[in-house]
């Protein structure tokens, strides 16, 4: 006769014998590889953790403000464990950093698109003027933020960099009018501080509510109407009339 087991009446195969150990005791065989379940998949790819979690992080902040945001809630939002956010971020402040830093890239990118669709140099200008006032209206919280003092920038390379390139985009539509003879001479900064200080204002003001009730007009048309006046200010002379 077969020494090998044979099925049991319900049609199921019979399980393999249990193997001898070391100590004489029996112990149940391995089971197939086939049985054996896969380790559930993370919620992320390789190199999109960081992302995810600035994503998390920038709609605590926008639902909650600043307060909300905490690493243990952004790994919680991203579907990760709560120390996976220390692979890219040391602590809360350096998260808030980086949501910081696509602000700016934001901004940025908002400005500059407004400034190449314009049709010459002073209307790209005023795109620009415009296209900033759009952006903090369109993302309150974090543009509170993006110039707060929540943040120390000074520490933090990235965020710089992308704050300068913001900026940058204003200069460079200041320079771009001047080249073109619209804009008075000088220092482009002079010009571009004199825009940003504007624009920001008013959007800092519309941001945090001061606005409210206070102005016959729309944050879009109050941001046409001190655009304008700026330019007005900063426009080149006009070239003295020539006698006959």
């Amino acid at each position: 006769m077969s020494s090998r087991p044979r099925a049991a009446a319900t049609g199921r195969p019979a399980q393999s014998p249990a193997r001898p150990t070391a100590t004489g005791r029996k112990t149940a065989s391995t089971p197939a590889a086939s049985q054996v379940k896969a380790p559930p998949k993370t919620a992320y790819h390789h190199g999109d953790l960081a992302r995810a979690l600035v994503r998390s992080a920038t709609a605590l902040i926008q639902r909650g403000g600043p307060g909300a945001l905490t690493l243990r809630e952004a790994a919680r939002q991203a579907g990760v464990s709560v120390a996976a956010p220390y692979r890219h971020f040391a602590d809360r402040e350096a998260l808030l950093a980086a949501v910081l830093a696509e602000g700016f890239d934001g901004l940025a990118d908002h400005t500059d698109r407004a400034r190449r669709r314009a049709p010459d140099a002073l209307a790209a200008l005023r795109a620009v003027g415009l296209g900033y006032v759009e952006f903090a209206v369109a993302n309150p919280s974090v543009y509170r933020l993006m110039f707060g003092p929540e943040c120390d920038k000074q520490t933090h390379p990235d965020l710089m960099v992308a704050g300068q390139r913001a900026y940058g985009v204003l200069v460079q539509a200041v320079r771009d009018a001047q080249a073109a003879g619209l804009v008075q001479p000088g220092p482009a900064e002079v010009v571009a501080l004199a825009g940003w200080s504007i624009c920001h204002g008013l959007a800092s003001l519309h941001a945090d509510g001061l606005l409210e009730g206070r102005l016959p007009l729309t944050i879009d048309q109050a941001a046409q109407r001190l655009v304008d006046m700026l330019l007005a200010g900063a426009a080149a002379p006009a070239p003295p009339k020539r006698r006959r």
